[in-house]
């Protein structure tokens, strides 16, 4: 078994645990006092939040849950990070605009202004995070805004179309094993 693979085993089972041992409030959606109280879970949660909020705070609710579950299927992606955090702020730490998510380095605040909108990106974030969100996006690992045309498009089966945001999938030639357990393929 590759280390990649090993990795993403030990996320589902943890995963797993944290499900099963959740009581019935977390199956009608709220997610279990102690799991989402814990300081991983919360970071977590806050970065994939910020995300929606900088990245789709303006779309309609599909629309950020697919840039969501982009963050999502990269956790579960052997090439990026194992953490939401890891994968929200990948690159760029030390350079503008050279990362995965440009409001991460554009060098602007990072405080969320608009309080519904950080309420309700938070919120979807919870419903991503625990699973109760579907996959619009089919398993994409990569979207850009429909009003640019980055280089790196042409190297990724085009999917679909959602608000303001064009999604790419991955390639014949990456490992269906990338991309998040539970995804709906759309081609």
């Amino acid at each position: 078994m590759r280390i990649s693979q090993m990795r993403r085993a030990a996320r589902a089972i943890r995963r797993c645990a944290l499900l099963l041992a959740t009581p019935i409030g977390f199956i009608l959606g709220a997610a279990p006092a102690a799991a989402q109280d814990s300081p991983d879970v919360r970071a977590e949660l806050r970065c994939l939040a910020l995300n929606i909020y900088f990245e789709a705070r303006g779309e309609p609710d599909r629309g950020k849950i697919a840039v969501g579950q982009v963050v999502m299927n990269r956790v579960h992606a052997a090439r990026y990070p194992d953490s939401i955090c890891g994968v929200v702020k990948q690159g760029g730490a030390d350079r503008l605009h050279q990362c995965q998510f440009s409001w991460w380095c554009d060098g602007r605040s990072d405080i969320p202004r608009d309080r519904d909108a950080w309420a309700h990106s938070k919120a979807l974030a919870q419903q991503i995070y625990w699973g109760l969100a579907v996959d619009p996006t089919g398993g994409a690992l990569w979207y850009h805004a429909r009003y640019v045309a980055p280089e790196w498009r042409t190297r990724f089966a085009r999917g679909p179309v959602i608000g303001e945001h064009i999604f790419y999938l991955p390639t014949r030639r990456v490992a269906a094993a990338e991309v998040a357990p539970g995804a709906v393929r759309m081609d």
